[in-house]
């Protein structure tokens, strides 16, 4: 898909410049052209059956004039000159302010990829990938009697985008990546439980060499048995320990939302105003990089033509900055922290996390586990939801273990995490220095971007547990 300038072609080929100008003959505080062209394929096989094939391709174009915290904007997929005149022009009209910015002169911003996939997915026959979901819902099936429900998702998307700022910074990216997901229900009479394993990456490929569709279907289905089979979890407060196996969700969600600029730009997050204030345990390092290498929230430049960033977020517990997008950050008189993301050309840009992790600490894990008496293991968390305005959140654990004298105990099912994001935050008392990671599709304002979250092995010594009775 590469090749070295195209971006500085495609400019030339769609007069990008001049229509930029024309954009904001009436005004503007900061904008954008953004072009892209993308093509997908999506397998999804359930109770046996191949249920759905897609593969296509799209390409399209947007302009985007904010002023006076007001967006104009325009998106479409005729790919001529003119037509993007046109849409320069509907943009324009919306504009009031009366005043033409400086004439845009294009520079050179940051250029893509980041870091090449060693096989490229359209380099692979929709047939091989078929057979790899048919090969993952046999092992799933095979695994157990009790196993009811198989459903395998194979993804993959190979992206290019070129972006001409308003300040005349054209910056470019392509990014390569793969998703595989199994889901197993098991059942045994009235009980069911669900195993779920998904495997991503801004990759090629190869990751489904380091994780063969077999084992990630294993996995899938030895969680729904091991569930199956688990007594109901025990309900109160206790100590919890957070594997670094159950990544990042706790950060994600319970803190990493609210961190993003125009919640807290708004007071709809709980660390809203609090700059240079203590948000969480000196252990708590937070951390946004979209810069680590093959995560599945990475990239060379985001959708406004900002550069990849490696942004401290939370240093040893003392909230150190927000995550921006440009438009967030011109009010807040800072610059981008390169979070500004879209699904498409068909969307605006917004705040959005990358890859988002809790840093490592210096302790063993198996001194952390050691030193719990008793209390909850968590392996690999659920969903949940949080509320950014107050920091309250309930989580669901997909897999957890009772701590019995310092050791991993029997399993335990049903169980949940309720509580408050900066209380639990501060409460944190040993990190491990170990790092696993989670991936996920975070959904905002309508939109979903591929993320990563990680975070060490963690340990809460109080928090309420919700289990359920026979």
């Amino acid at each position: 898909m590469s090749n070295s300038g195209w971006h500085h072609t495609l400019m030339d080929r769609l007069k990008g410049e001049s229509a930029l100008n024309k954009a904001f003959s009436r005004g503007g505080d900061l904008g954008e052209l953004y072009y892209e062209e993308s093509s997908v394929t999506s397998l999804v096989l359930e109770d046996g059956r191949l249920e759905k094939v897609i593969t296509g391709s799209d390409a399209g174009i947007s302009l985007r004039v904010v002023y006076d915290n007001h967006q104009a904007f325009a998106a479409g997929n005729a790919l001529t000159p003119s037509a993007l005149i046109d849409m320069a022009g509907t943009v324009a009209s919306a504009v009031n302010q009366g005043k033409e910015i400086e004439r845009v002169v294009i520079k050179d911003g940051p250029y893509g990829p980041a870091f090449l996939p060693q096989i490229s997915p359209d380099t692979v026959d929709t047939t091989v990938k078929a057979d790899m979901i048919r090969r993952a819902e046999k092992v799933a099936r095979q695994y157990d009697p009790r196993v009811r429900q198989v459903k395998v998702v194979y993804g993959d998307r190979a992206q290019r985008v070129a972006i001409l700022s308003a300040s005349g910074r054209l910056a470019a990216d392509e990014r390569v990546s793969v998703l595989f997901v199994v889901q197993v229900v098991a059942s045994d009479g009235d009980r069911l439980q669900v195993g779920y394993e998904p495997v991503g990456a801004a990759m090629g490929m190869e990751l489904l060499d380091e994780n063969s569709p077999e084992e990630i279907a294993r996995r899938a289905a030895e969680r729904a048995i091991m569930m199956l089979n688990a007594r109901p979890s025990p309900a109160g407060t206790m100590p919890v320990v957070l594997s670094s196996r159950a990544g990042g969700t706790m950060v994600h969600e319970a803190i990493g939302h609210g961190l993003e600029a125009d919640l807290a730009g708004e007071g709809l997050s709980v660390f809203a105003g609090r700059i240079g204030e203590t948000v969480a345990s000196p252990l708590i390092t937070v951390i946004d990089d979209a810069t680590l290498p093959y995560q599945r929230g990475s990239f060379a430049a985001d959708d406004e033509g900002s550069p990849a960033q490696r942004t401290v977020l939370v240093d040893k517990g003392v909230l150190k900055s927000y995550m921006y997008d440009c438009q967030t950050a011109f009010k807040a008189g800072v610059e981008s922290t390169g979070n500004g993301r879209r699904e498409s050309y068909r969307h605006k840009p917004v705040v959005r996390m990358t890859n988002t992790l809790i840093g490592p600490g210096e302790t063993d894990p198996d001194e952390i586990l050691s030193s719990t008496r008793e209390g909850l293991l968590v392996y690999k968390m659920g969903g949940g939801q949080v509320n950014t305005v107050n920091g309250d959140f309930v989580f669901g654990v997909s897999e957890g273990y009772l701590i019995e004298n310092g050791q991993k105990g029997e399993p335990v099912r049903d169980a949940t995490l309720t509580g408050n994001g900066p209380e639990i935050l501060k409460l944190i008392d040993m990190v491990g220095n170990d790092l696993g990671f989670g991936i996920g599709t975070c959904g905002k304002d309508g939109q979903g971007v591929p993320v990563a979250d990680a975070q060490p092995t963690l340990r809460i010594p109080a928090i309420v547990v919700g289990g359920r009775r026979e």
